[in-house]
């Protein structure tokens, strides 16, 4: 746009120009070898026009002569080179679609076309065709040889990375991540594999540095950036709690701030205001992680906050807990253990059963029995209460990568990924979960129904006596089916030659574990059921 304006000035200029000379009439007289020119001045602003117009168009022509063979051989080379990339876009695609065999090709076909040394992308291209073939020793020479390449050196290093993840050798991975980080420290893939290897080694310091480079280049958003620094801080703080407790307690500190809601990080801070007699401040922290989401080890920690405490006192600190957080079965179970401890068995008895009644699981059962065992010593009611807790619902623990451990930390013990172990259920048990018939009194134990007779089989049963047939018998026998009358020696004699014998029924053998029957229940039995235990 510009360029046309500039264009349509200057011709304005120059028509103006021409105007000018043709409204002031003028001569113009040259005198040359004796002769003497004349012509008007507008004839003459022509003639110099047409004059420079003339050596121009002459010298363009001769320039044209005199570089057409560089011209001709740059017409050449382009095109070529445009078939070169033609055959590097083609290899690429059918890369990424796991073509090998139009790969090879257009590597072969490009690196012809255009020099390696002026397009890295034939590397590249070469190296993914040798990992599609197969060749990964191939590929890993093309990736070393990338490193020699300021340009490629970030790209030889991600793909060294990548075959050091193949072939399970973590060391060699994290190497080539971290120099990779040195150079980039956006690239998220170098980050974190160098972050995972900062806390394989426990240096927190160099991985809570790591985590602020992603958090300055926005690689990670803030929420996540201050959980990361929270879960780094909380280990570091554990690291440092025997070593150095002021540290450990700045650290932890710093990290209940950031993630006031992270269980291990208040109780960390906690722990490490305890150990400085400061416990006003760490049952603050702890009560304010108990209210955004209760938690065993902050309650174990708050009730016995004071090692000198009675019993009754950290039940009374347990029930503070259980006003801050109602209806809630931890509070309710946090109760119970101190109510438990203090020998207080209704009060323990009634908030462990409001615990299986808001959320049935392994430990409000133990938990029961424990209370059971310590009250009554009934040992059915122990062995019943234990029965249930096997086949209820795990209680909630620190899980991560399948493995379930009884304290936090803050790596996976079997991939290193940092921030991978979460608090909630384990899935691994299989089997039946408790069902409504548990909600029954203890001691009484599911029923079945008998099947009914088949009709053939409803007919009046003869039993042979001393006395021979009696049909005062049969209607005995009708009247109740399940009634066997003794047989006596004439009955014997009666029983034809030709009958089969029956072996007797063995008895079944009671399980070491079976609970066994309530005494009580004996009464209740129905001789039309029979029972599972």
């Amino acid at each position: 746009m510009i360029r046309l304006l500039a264009f349509l000035i200057v011709v304005f200029a120059l028509g103006l120009g021409f105007a000018w000379l043709a409204d002031r009439p003028g001569d113009m007289v040259v005198t040359f070898n004796g002769y003497q020119y004349q012509v008007s001045l507008m004839v003459a602003a022509v003639a110099v026009v047409a004059v420079v117009a003339a050596v121009m168009i002459l010298w363009w022509l001769l320039k044209s002569l005199w570089n057409s063979p560089y011209t001709i051989s740059r017409y050449f080379r382009v095109r070529r080179r445009d078939r070169g990339y033609q055959a590097l876009s083609t290899g690429m695609i059918a890369a990424g679609a796991g073509d090998g065999a139009l790969a090879r090709k257009k590597t072969k076909e490009a690196a012809k076309l255009i020099r390696s040394d002026q397009e890295p992308l034939i590397h590249l291209l070469e190296a993914q065709a040798s990992l599609l073939e197969g060749d990964h020793e191939g590929a890993r020479q093309k990736f070393e040889s990338m490193l020699d390449d300021p340009e490629m050196r970030l790209l030889g290093l991600r793909g060294l990375y990548l075959e050091a993840e193949r072939l399970g050798d973590r060391n060699a991975a994290r190497h080539y991540a971290g120099r990779a980080a040195v150079m980039a420290p956006q690239l998220a893939w170098a980050a974190e594999s160098t972050l995972e290897e900062l806390t394989a080694r426990g240096d927190w310091d160099g991985a809570l540095k790591l985590v602020d480079a992603q958090k300055s280049t926005r690689q990670i958003e803030r929420d996540a950036a201050n959980r990361r620094r929270a879960v780094l801080l909380t280990a570091k703080a554990q690291a440092l709690a025997d070593s150095d407790p002021a540290a450990a307690r700045t650290a932890a500190i710093e990290a209940n701030k950031l993630r006031p809601d992270f269980a291990p990080a208040a109780v960390a801070a906690a722990a490490a205001l305890f150990k400085q007699n400061d416990v006003r401040k760490g049952s603050k922290i702890l009560e304010a992680a108990w209210k955004a989401e209760p938690h065993p080890e902050v309650a174990e920690l708050y009730t016995h906050a004071r090692p000198g405490d009675a019993v009754l006192d950290r039940l009374n600190r347990a029930k503070k807990l259980q006003e801050m957080k109602k209806n809630h079965a931890e509070s309710s179970m946090t109760v119970a253990r101190a109510a438990l401890d203090a020998q207080d068995f209704s009060t323990a008895r009634r908030e462990a059963e409001a615990a299986i009644r808001m959320d049935r699981r392994e430990g409000a059962y133990l938990l029961l029995a424990d209370i059971e065992e310590a009250e009554t010593g009934d040992q059915g009611k122990v062995r019943q209460l234990l029965s249930r807790a096997v086949r209820a619902p795990r209680d909630p623990a620190w899980v991560a990568d399948g493995v379930v451990s009884e304290r936090w930390a803050p790596v996976s013990p079997i991939t290193g990924r940092l921030d991978a172990f979460e608090w909630r259920a384990p899935m691994e048990r299989l089997g039946q979960l408790i069902d409504s018939h548990d909600e029954m009194p203890a001691g009484a134990a599911p029923v079945i129904e008998a099947l009914a007779k088949p009709t053939s089989e409803k007919k009046p049963i003869e039993v042979i006596d001393d006395a021979g047939p009696d049909m005062s018998s049969s209607k005995d026998a009708e009247g109740h089916e399940d009634h066997v009358r003794p047989i006596t020696a004439a009955a014997f004699a009666a029983v034809p030659a030709d009958a089969e014998g029956v072996e007797p029924a063995e008895e079944l053998a009671r399980l070491p574990d079976d609970p066994g029957v309530d005494p009580d229940e004996e009464a209740e039995k129905s001789p039309r059921r029979f029972r599972l235990f």
